[in-house]
């Protein structure tokens, strides 16, 4: 175990269990698998190959635990959760170490996505005293007419390896603030982030059943069609790639499941004539290269008006050529800028997914938007420019779920995660602006 992190709390580090109904267990089957550091291709450690009996156990200790945790107040809730945000916290060195060794992503970004996991917890131990229903003007004259608020039941949470803190806690505190109880599955590719989270929800004294996590990696389609097709799971959310995701759905339909799916994305990135160049320069290689390009919001297709696409390309070029890369090896790919892309390129229409950037010319809004649209997945976009007119008109025509303005940082616990804008107007572009966050959609991801 090459290049293995010197933890501060040895313990985090979970091998060959997983969590089941507040106990530590290994598969029934007594089946492991390996995990392998992506950067040297050296042995983490293994972790049990759960099966279809083993997601049914966590099934029933969620189901069991469900009766009870639904009625405890939402104040108490609450508390656990912000406990377990402050063991993460606490914790933050050693889970980024983790994180950092089995994902691959650089340090700082790993500790990044330390203290945005945890923020989730933050906002939903604030969120859960909060779900209240409402009361409404009845037609009939002396009725009342008032709304409640109801955990749904257990949940089935499906994470990619992309974020193995961030994607868990998103999923988790929702979960928790409402009164739900959980099996959640942890990417077979980055294990040992979630089974340290659920350490630390132990730890936080989150009641037994609550929090279950499963880990798996040949059996992952048999724990998924586990946790679609039993009707004890009331509601799964699911954050991967489309296919699986229509799959999933399809799974889902005999019991009638309520879902959640963040599924692909090929964001657009665009830069108008009139865009800041440095804020633009710095968003896009901020939202392009940010976890070496493997996050789902990512820019993937950099759309940039003729005016300006030379000067765009040399500085977007010059910026990236800074980069200091410390290893370079057969598992490492350098940052890398291609300019004079056209739509019958595959990386218009295909998730890169990598530290790669395309830079497509264009020459008016309509053509960019159109562009832009042609996608058959709409995740997040992104556009720069100072017209404020032109940042709604464009923002309402792009067809994905997430819009940053003059930014390419979109990421926030307090946004829905399918929202149909969120414009960040960057205080600098505008003459004497403020800066604006606008919600078109108030539809919560859990």
């Amino acid at each position: 175990m090459s290049n293995a992190p010197q933890l501060k709390d040895p313990s985090l580090f979970k091998k060959d269990v997983a969590y089941i109904n507040g106990e530590w267990i290994k598969a029934q089957s007594g089946k492991t698998f390996e995990v392998h550091d992506p950067a040297t291709g050296s042995l983490i450690g293994t972790c049990p190959e759960m099966s279809r009996a083993d997601t049914t156990a966590a099934i029933a200790a969620a189901t069991a635990a469900f009766p009870t945790f639904r009625t405890t107040t939402p104040r108490q809730r609450a508390r656990w959760l912000h406990k377990w945000y402050t063991l993460m916290m606490d914790h933050a060195s050693d889970l980024a170490a983790l994180i950092t060794w089995e994902n691959g992503k650089p340090t700082a970004d790993a500790a990044g996505e330390v203290a945005y996991a945890a923020s989730f917890f933050e906002w939903f131990a604030e969120e859960a005293p909060r779900g209240d229903g409402d009361t409404i003007s009845a037609t009939v004259a002396g009725n009342r007419i008032f709304t409640i608020k109801e955990p749904v039941g257990v949940c089935g949470l499906i994470t990619p390896w992309n974020f193995p803190a961030a994607m868990i806690t998103r999923k988790i505190g929702p979960a928790i603030a409402a009164g739900c109880t959980l099996v959640a599955k942890s990417p077979g590719e980055t294990p040992f982030t979630g089974l340290a989270l659920a350490e630390l929800a132990h730890r936080a004294g989150i009641p037994k059943g609550v929090v279950n996590v499963v880990t798996a990696m040949q059996n992952t389609v048999e724990v998924g069609e586990t946790l679609t097709s039993s009707p004890e799971v009331r509601k799964v959310s699911f954050t991967g790639s489309t296919g699986v995701g229509k799959l999933l759905m399809k799974q889902s339909a005999d019991t009638l499941k309520k879902l959640s799916f963040e599924l692909g994305g090929n964001a657009p990135f665009i830069v108008f004539d009139d865009a800041d160049m440095d804020v633009a320069v710095n968003g896009a290689v901020a939202s392009k290269f940010r976890s070496s390009g493997q996050t789902c919001i990512c820019a993937n297709r950099i759309y940039v008006q003729k005016g300006v696409y030379e000067e765009f390309a040399k500085r977007f070029a010059e910026k990236v050529k800074s980069f200091k890369m410390e290893q370079m090896g057969a598992n490492f790919f350098e940052p890398t800028v291609i300019t004079g892309m056209n739509m019958q390129m595959q990386l218009a229409s295909e998730e890169t997914f990598g530290p790669v950037a395309g830079l497509f010319p264009f020459e008016t809004e309509k053509e960019v938007v159109d562009m832009a649209n042609t996608a058959d997945v709409g995740l997040a976009g992104y556009f720069f420019s100072k017209d404020l007119q032109r940042v709604y008109r464009v923002a309402e025509a792009l067809e994905v779920g997430m819009v940053g303005v003059n930014t390419g940082l979109i990421s926030d616990p307090a946004a829905p995660g399918m929202v149909k804008a969120l414009i960040k107007l960057h205080k600098e572009s505008f003459l004497s602006c403020q800066v604006v966050e606008l919600m078109l959609s108030s539809e919560a991801p859990m």
